[in-house]
């Protein structure tokens, strides 16, 4: 199954001398995570990072970059998001991301708060949003669609992000949005050939092959065994990712299997 769209990775960062080596190392997008709206509560006990980043971080990211995008996540849509989305806007974001998506009116209202201004990206992390992913998909003005396994995987009952993974209900998701002719992306990557990970990274990597998955957000588990050199570990991803897309179905299925008996094994 040959890839339709550069693979697009996704950092973020408020660290002015890892956005530089970011942009150096062909990572696509830099920018800020600035959702805390809910999210403490929502995934508490998961172990997960909670992001500590403010609107004015864009503007000690924005100068150093040479190549990427300048990135911002906002808060699930509310009160605010007008407001937010003028603030990143001006501090000059090119790429928005809107989590929590649950329906085709909330794609809509953040696309016209974006008024094309920049690129939409939906962040579809819950089950009552992939049931009505179909009508999502359809509103004018969306360009990418971004599935989450972290509250995906709260909304269904499930003890751990990657049981998430397994079964069709992402390849399903892939396939919904991929027929849109809409970028679809998911989730996030480790270094290639980490195998001291819960699941290990080879197994995460075929899963973007086998749903037809092109963009990944660079996970804490890249950075967070020692010294990286951002170049070679970046290089090194992309190599993996293309070995994987140019691999039979019957492999992605193998491995596939593999990462489900990790998963069953793996806690939170």
């Amino acid at each position: 199954m040959p890839p339709t769209l550069p693979f697009l990775l996704t950092l973020w960062t408020a660290s002015p001398t890892l956005a530089t080596a970011a942009d150096g190392a062909g990572v696509d997008r830099v920018g800020v995570d600035l959702e805390h709206l809910g999210k403490r509560e929502r995934q508490r006990g998961q172990a997960t990072w909670i992001s500590p980043h403010v609107e004015g971080d864009l503007d000690v990211i924005r100068p150093v970059l040479r190549r990427a995008r300048l990135f911002a996540r906002v808060n699930p849509l509310g009160s605010e998001s007008g407001r937010e989305v003028e603030a990143v806007l001006g501090h000059g974001a090119q790429v928005l991301m809107l989590p929590m998506v649950a329906d085709a009116r909330q794609a809509a209202d953040f696309v016209g708060l974006v008024k094309g201004r920049a690129i939409v990206v939906l962040l579809v992390e819950h089950a009552e949003g992939l049931k009505r992913l179909r009508e999502i998909v359809r509103m004018p003005g969306v360009d990418e669609v971004h599935i989450g396994l972290n509250d995906l995987a709260i909304s269904l009952g499930l003890r751990n992000r990657w049981l998430a993974l397994c079964g069709d209900l992402i390849a399903d998701a892939g396939a919904i949005v991929r027929e849109a002719n809409l970028r679809f992306s998911l989730g996030g990557i480790g270094r290639a050939g980490d195998n001291d990970l819960p699941i290990p990274s080879d197994l995460i990597y075929a899963e973007y092959a086998r749903t037809g998955a092109r963009g990944a957000i660079l996970a804490r588990s890249f950075f967070d065994r020692g010294e990286v050199d951002l170049a070679i570990e970046v290089a090194r991803a992309r190599k993996a990712l293309d070995d994987w897309w140019a691999r039979p179905p019957a492999d992605l299925a193998s491995a596939h299997a593999d990462l489900c008996r990790y998963a069953e094994r793996a806690e939170v």
